[in-house]
C-alpha cells in the first residue's frame, strides 16, 4: 500500500469469537456449523443491521464488524450477548455457542473492504482478554458511551496485550449482567431505555496462546 494513497478514518470495532470452538466442532462439526449459521441468520446479522455496522469480515469462529458510532457498536454487542442467553436456554451447557465481544473506538487504516491498524489490533485483544459472554471495552469507548447508554461497566483495570506497546484500559459488563437486563419493548437497534446495572471487577482471562 502506498503511503500517499492510505486512507485512514475513525471507527468503532467489534471482535467477536467463539467460546471452545475447536471442541465444539470435535464434537458436532456438522451441528455447530448450521448453529452458528442460525444465530448469524437470526440474531447477529438483524442486529448488526439494525445498529448499522458493517460486517468486515468472518474468519470461521470469529467476526470483525465496523460502526461510526461506538453507541451503536456497544448497543450491538449487548443486544448479541442477551440475545444468545434467549438462544441458549434449552440448549445443554456443553453444546452451547458462547461468545466473547471486544469492542474499541480508534484510528483504522482503510484497505478495499478492509480493515487495519491499532483500533482493530486494539478491539481484538479485548476480545481476547473476555470472559464468556462478557462484553469488553477500551478506555476510549467507555468514554464515548458515558451518559449515552444505561450501562454500567466495571473498570477492570489497565492490561498489557501482545503487539500493543501501551497498556489498554480495560472495561467489562459481565455475563451475569448481561443475562438480567430486561428487555423493553423498544425497536431494533435501541438501548437506550435499559436500565442501568451494577458490575463489580473480576479477574479476566489471559490471551490465547
Amino acid at each position: 500500500m502506498n503511503s500517499s494513497t492510505v486512507q485512514r478514518r475513525l471507527a468503532a470495532i467489534l471482535a467477536a469469537d467463539v467460546v471452545g470452538y475447536s471442541r465444539l466442532m470435535g464434537t458436532d462439526e456438522v451441528g455447530t456449523l448450521a448453529a452458528l449459521k442460525a444465530h448469524r441468520r437470526e440474531l447477529i446479522d438483524p442486529e448488526i443491521a439494525a445498529h448499522h455496522g458493517r460486517m468486515v469480515k468472518t474468519t470461521g469462529d470469529g467476526a470483525l464488524v465496523e460502526f461510526a458510532s461506538v453507541v451503536d457498536a456497544v448497543g450491538c454487542a449487548v443486544a448479541i450477548q442477551r440475545g444468545m442467553v434467549n438462544r441458549n436456554a434449552n440448549v445443554g451447557e456443553d453444546n452451547r455457542i458462547v461468545f466473547r465481544i471486544g469492542i474499541n473506538v480508534g484510528d483504522i487504516i482503510i484497505d478495499g473492504d478492509d480493515i487495519f491498524g491499532d483500533g482493530v489490533n486494539i478491539a481484538a485483544r479485548l476480545e481476547t482478554l473476555c470472559e464468556p459472554g462478557r462484553v469488553c471495552i477500551s478506555r476510549a469507548a467507555n468514554e464515548q458511551i458515558r451518559g449515552k447508554l444505561s450501562l454500567a461497566f466495571a473498570d477492570l483495570g489497565e492490561q498489557t496485550v501482545k503487539n500493543i506497546a501501551h497498556a489498554i484500559g480495560v472495561f467489562g459488563l459481565t455475563a451475569r449482567d448481561i443475562e438480567v437486563l430486561p428487555e423493553p419493548d423498544l425497536p431494533a437497534g435501541s438501548m437506550t431505555a435499559l436500565s442501568p446495572v451494577s458490575s463489580r471487577p473480576r479477574q479476566l482471562r489471559g490471551a490465547f496462546a
